[in-house]
């Protein structure tokens, strides 16, 4: 179909819709796995009985806050979880593993990651990188960390011999694959590595950063035996509608030791106010799986049509996703500025802007950001961002709709091609 509104090399969207055709399969069952969630989420509204009054917002401490309990009590029966501490006093993802991490670590505990290093932000958390920043390092929490296997997956047998140490407290899994190219963690190896974990140190806290991972499966990691889950509401679990906040889901104990420290002991959950962020909060979950699954489509699509054009990607199109993140490979500096420039064309806001790499907090080098989004930083909404360092991959996520995803990767193939850096696409 002709369309007028954006100059697009004919050949390239003769190429997006010969794409579309072969992505008719893999979209059908990502649309499958939509309707599961959504259904999911709509008994889980209706149990609870969510009515215009838990909208309300309060203010002050919050006591009695209903609409705020029942938010919490909807996320925890979603997640398959006993209790689940939902807030929009999270400013970020990291924020949220910061806390759960803080809630439940204590001196003297050993916290090990069985999915090798985590991504950059929460290093400094952990006492990795940074020095006088309050990290769980300097409050006596020792780190360990069983590397992967060369081909990018756990290693069972390794994790099964350190996570054996009474010593460790939490078992901590990366569910997707921040800025690596290792295969994000499917509810399959979920599990596996739950029974690992468990079978060697039944008392340890299995702990997953869902961070773009809910609503991408069937299952939730809580599901399968995870004592906690955590993850940010600009991603998957806001829908493009949540406006800031996070999420903690899992055991009952775990999630009040949570709650005493995002708020304070003694009081936990039952302070907190809500201000006008209810509804947002409630209709964004109410959306976040269809939200996902029009990602995931338009990560699917951006797969099949960079690797049509010669490049790397993972995961391939056609593989079954367990996070919203497509990785492209575009081998130098140059393509990727390009590339990122190109997603902030087909942006909906801020599309006349050209994004430069910068020094971001938290990051230990320089790193471009294409985020054209109606909340700051969403990365629901289609963003696309990488370091400027080997292999000078791109992490392309989010699209709130799928036609207007798609757009978006067209132009960032389109920003390639007028720079002479777009490879593969014949006359």
């Amino acid at each position: 179909m002709e369309q007028p509104f954006f100059k697009i090399d004919p050949r390239l969207t003769e190429l997006g819709g010969r794409i579309q055709k072969q992505c008719a399969e893999r979209f059908a069952g990502i649309d499958e796995i939509a309707e599961y969630n959504q259904m999911k989420v709509m008994a889980a509204f209706r149990h609870h009985r969510v009515s215009e009054s838990h909208f309300a917002g309060s203010t002050g401490y919050g006591y009695d806050d209903r609409g705020r309990e029942t938010l919490e009590a909807v996320m925890a029966e979603i997640t398959g979880s006993e209790d689940a501490l939902m807030r929009h006093n999270f400013v970020s993802g990291t924020h949220t593993l910061a806390t759960a991490l803080f809630g439940v670590l204590r001196p003297g505990d050993v916290m090990l990651s069985i999915t090798g290093t985590p991504y950059d932000t929460i290093r400094p958390v952990i006492g990795i990188t940074g020095e006088n920043c309050g990290s769980l390092k300097e409050f006596g929490v020792e780190y360990r960390e069983v590397a992967l296997l060369p081909d990018g997956t756990p290693d069972r047998k390794a994790i099964a011999e350190a996570a054996a140490d009474p010593r460790v407290r939490m078992a901590y899994v990366q569910r997707s694959r921040g800025y690596s190219l290792r295969p994000s963690i499917t509810m399959d190896v979920m599990k596996e590595l739950v029974d690992t974990v468990k079978a060697v140190n039944p008392s340890a806290v299995f702990m997953v950063d869902n961070c773009y991972g809910i609503f991408t499966d069937t299952v939730e990691p809580t599901q399968l035996g995870a004592d906690l889950i955590a993850g940010s509401l600009i991603k998957n679990a806001g829908g493009g509608i949540a406006r800031t906040g996070g999420y903690i889901a899992g055991r009952a104990d775990l999630i009040e030791q949570c709650a005493y420290r995002l708020t304070t002991p003694g009081q936990g959950k039952e302070v907190g106010c809500t201000l006008g962020e209810l509804r947002g909060m409630f209709q964004g979950l109410f959306l976040a799986p269809h939200v996902v699954g029009q990602a995931v489509r338009t990560a699917s699509f951006a797969s099949r049509l960079f690797e049509e054009l010669g490049y790397g990607v993972t995961p391939r199109f056609d593989e079954r996703r367990t996070d919203i993140i497509q990785s492209v490979m575009l081998e130098n500096s140059e393509s990727l500025i390009a590339f990122c420039q190109g997603i902030q064309k087909g942006s909906p806001v801020d599309s006349f802007v050209s994004p430069e790499p910068w020094d971001m907090p938290g990051y230990d080098s320089k790193v471009i950001m294409a985020a054209g989004a109606f909340t700051l930083g969403s990365s629901i909404e289609l963003s696309a961002d990488a370091p400027l360092r080997e292999p000078y991959a791109v992490w392309m996520q989010g699209g709130l709709t799928y036609a207007s995803g798609k757009t978006g990767v067209l132009l960032a193939a389109q920003s390639m091609l007028e720079q002479g850096l777009l490879k593969g696409l014949s006359d």
